[in-house]
C-alpha cells in the first residue's frame, strides 16, 4: 500500500451517497471524513447510521494486487458476489469484475425477501490496490433496491416506497391492522396498504384515483390531514404520511400525534425544498425510538420511521 493508504485509521467505514445527495452525505459525516472518490465516502471510525447513505461498506479493507487475474482470485477467496462500484481506472476494472461471477440483475418481487447471498462491494482505488467489503448494509446492489412495477393499479409511482421499505426492514402492515393514511392523494399508499389487508382511513381533500376508493377496505376522509384531531381518532395500528408540505409543519403534526394520539408506528416522508433543511431533520432523529433513511426511491426527501 502507499503513504496515503497506511495514513489510513484501522477502523474506517465507507458510505455510497444517493446519486445527487453527495453534499447531504458529506454534511453528515462531518470531521470523520477520510477521503472521497465519486460518490463513495471514507469516513473513521466503525459503521454509523447516517441517512444519507444509500448502502454502507461494513467491513472495508485493503487488498494490493499484482494483476486483474489476482484481483478476482483475491476478491473470489473472500466470498463469490461482488458489485463494482467504479471511481477511476475503469477498463481495468471492468476487466477485473468481468472475471467474478455475475450478480444477477433480476427486480424484486414485492412479498419475497431480499436477496439473502452475501454481496460485497469493491472499487480499484489505484492500478494495483483494491478497496473491497465482503459485507453491506444493504443486500441489493448499490442499495438500488428496483422492482417489478405494477404499472396499471397504483396511481403513480410513490409506492414503491413503501415496497422497499416493507421489504429492506421486513416488517409491514398485517391484515386488519387499522393504517392512518394522512395527505392520501392520489392513493398510492392506501393502495399498498389495502393491498396487504390492512383497514385504511385515508384524508385528503383531494380525491383518491377512482379503484383505489373503491377497494373495500379503504375509507376516505376528505378534509386536511393537518386538520385532524389525534383525539378523536382513538387507537391506530400506523401512521403513514407521504403528504407535500414543509419539513417544520409536518413535524409539528407529528409531535402533536405523539403527544395526543394513540398511534403504534409512524412512517412519514419529510419532503425538503431547494435546500436541505438540516436543523430540522435533527428534530426528527431526536425523536426517540425513531431513525431517518433515504430510500432508494425517494427524491430530495427522507424517511422518517417510529417502529
Amino acid at each position: 500500500m502507499n503513504n496515503n493508504t497506511l495514513s489510513f485509521p484501522d477502523v474506517f467505514t465507507a458510505y455510497l451517497a444517493p446519486r445527487g445527495f453527495e453534499a447531504e452525505l458529506l454534511r453528515e459525516l462531518g470531521d470523520s471524513i477520510l477521503a472521497v472518490r465519486d460518490r463513495l465516502v471514507l469516513a473513521s471510525g466503525p459503521p454509523r447510521d447516517v441517512a444519507w447513505a444509500q448502502n454502507i461498506w461494513l467491513d472495508p479493507r485493503w487488498i494490493p494486487i499484482e494483476s486483474i487475474g489476482d484481483a478476482a482470485h483475491k476478491l473470489k477467496g473472500l466470498q463469490r458476489k461482488w458489485a463494482l462500484y467504479s471511481t477511476g481506472l475503469h477498463r481495468r476494472a471492468t476487466l477485473i469484475q468481468d472475471k467474478l461471477p455475475k450478480v444477477s440483475a433480476r427486480r424484486q418481487v414485492f412479498g419475497e425477501p431480499p436477496p439473502s447471498a452475501p454481496l460485497g462491494s469493491w472499487t480499484l482505488w489505484e492500478e494495483n490496490l483494491l478497496l473491497a467489503s465482503p459485507a453491506c448494509a444493504s443486500p441489493w446492489n448499490h442499495g438500488e433496491a428496483e422492482f417489478e412495477e405494477n404499472k396499471t393499479e397504483p396511481p403513480g409511482r410513490a409506492y414503491l416506497k413503501l415496497w422497499e421499505l416493507f421489504t429492506r426492514l421486513g416488517i409491514k402492515p398485517a391484515p386488519g391492522d387499522l393504517c392512518l393514511d394522512l395527505g392520501a392523494s392520489p392513493g398510492g399508499w392506501s393502495w399498498v396498504l389495502a393491498g396487504l389487508g390492512a383497514r385504511v382511513f385515508a384524508v385528503d381533500k383531494a380525491d383518491l384515483a377512482a379503484n383505489v376508493a373503491a377497494m373495500p377496505n379503504v375509507e376516505h376522509c376528505r378534509g386536511s390531514a393537518f386538520g385532524l384531531d389525534p383525539r378523536m381518532v382513538g387507537a391506530a395500528d400506523w401512521l403513514f404520511s407521504d403528504v407535500i408540505c414543509y419539513p417544520d409543519r409536518l413535524l409539528a403534526m407529528v409531535e402533536r400525534w405523539l403527544e395526543l394520539g394513540e398511534c403504534k408506528r409512524f412512517v412519514c416522508t419529510v419532503k425538503l425544498q431547494s435546500e436541505t433543511d438540516f436543523a430540522v431533520l435533527e428534530r426528527f432523529r431526536a425523536i426517540p425510538g425513531s431513525r431517518l433513511l433515504h430510500l432508494h426511491h425517494n427524491k430530495h426527501e427522507l424517511t422518517w420511521l417510529r417502529l
